[in-house]
């Protein structure tokens, strides 16, 4: 063999695993969006990974994640699914956000893009499935009761601070049909159980500062500081909760949050559907949906874990007795 020829075929050799990897299919893509931040939602997208790492899936080897962090700004959300969709991308995933799902399904109306959401509001009444057995269309996913549990945290709270006279309810105006509905049902709780409401609105961080000023000022004022506040579960308020906590330490405020996270930052309590869990369940769906299955045979999941956490630190800080009761069926007591 000449010298050139010689040279040719290495070059050729080298050449093949270039133009090998070249063939290779893309890998499919998920789009994650959420309404939280991307600070607030290590432990979240940890039980993501793991759900999809049970059916086989594991971040950059065999499945792309782009991660969309809205912070709580929705205005951003018409555009990014127009996006999603154009690209096609293999699943859209929506955890947490009622809004952020109903968005979505609109979106994919002309093209079905799977969805795999998890919403607090029942999702048969929303529209987004036909019935909980058989979806049948392009979402399926988790309902985790977020205001079905609005009683039971509301009441919890009370027990805590068995003074109380008045629940102020925090709810974001920028995520309906959530706010709504949890200005409804806590209303309801509270009217049981023999409360006043008051409605406190914010969009922004700026907002939330306003509205616990707003909180503070009025419970002086009235001298009163009975009044107890309830957070909705929302991206916006999950994302900034520690700002939250500050403000409620700040006050004097015994308060109610959404999710453990809060309460590990030093906020009094919260109660409602294990998060980790939840999203674990989002990425075994997701997982399903890339292996082949259709979102409208795969059943919506009800969530059967539940979490009711104490800050015990904070209660003393606050001048309130934990009562027996409700240290004996606390998940966890944070010291």
């Amino acid at each position: 063999m000449h010298r050139r020829q010689f040279i040719a075929g290495i070059g050729g050799m080298a050449a093949w695993p270039l133009a090998a990897r070249a063939q290779q299919p893309a890998l499919p893509v998920v789009g994650f969006v959420t309404a939280r931040s991307a600070a607030s939602s290590e432990r979240a997208v940890a039980a993501f990974r793991k759900g999809l790492r049970e059916t086989g899936y594991i971040e950059d080897r065999n499945v792309t994640i782009e991660y969309h962090w809205l912070d709580g700004q929705f205005d951003r959300l018409p555009a990014l699914m127009a996006d999603l969709v154009r690209r096609r991308v293999a699943v859209i995933a929506t955890p947490n956000n009622t809004l952020i799902t109903t968005t979505a399904k609109a979106a994919t109306a002309a093209i079905p893009i799977p969805i795999v959401f998890s919403v607090g509001i029942d999702p048969v009444k929303t529209g987004l499935v036909a019935s909980f057995a058989r979806p049948g269309g392009n979402a399926t996913g988790i309902h985790y009761f977020a205001l079905e549990l609005t009683a039971k945290r509301l009441g919890l709270l009370r027990a805590l601070a068995p003074k109380a006279t008045s629940v102020a309810i925090l709810v974001n105006p920028a995520n309906r049909p959530s706010a709504d509905e949890t200005l409804r049902s806590v209303g309801d709780a509270a009217r049981s159980i023999g409360l006043q409401t008051k409605v406190l609105s914010a969009s922004t961080s700026g907002e939330i500062d306003a509205a616990i000023a707003k909180l503070a000022h009025d419970r002086g004022d009235d001298g009163n500081a009975n009044d107890v506040l309830f957070i909705a579960a929302d991206g916006l308020f999950q994302s900034r909760s520690e700002q939250l906590v500050a403000l409620a330490a700040r006050d004097k405020i015994p308060a109610a949050y959404p999710d453990r996270a809060a309460v590990a930052a030093g906020g009094l309590m919260s109660y409602g559907s294990d998060i980790t869990e939840m999203y674990r369940q989002i990425g075994v769906y997701t997982g399903n949906v890339l292996k082949g299955a259709k979102p409208a045979d795969l059943p919506v999941q009800q969530s059967t874990k539940f979490e009711f956490i104490i800050n015990s630190k904070t209660a003393k800080a606050l001048g309130l007795d934990i009562p027996v009761m409700l240290r004996v069926s606390a998940t966890e007591l944070i010291e």
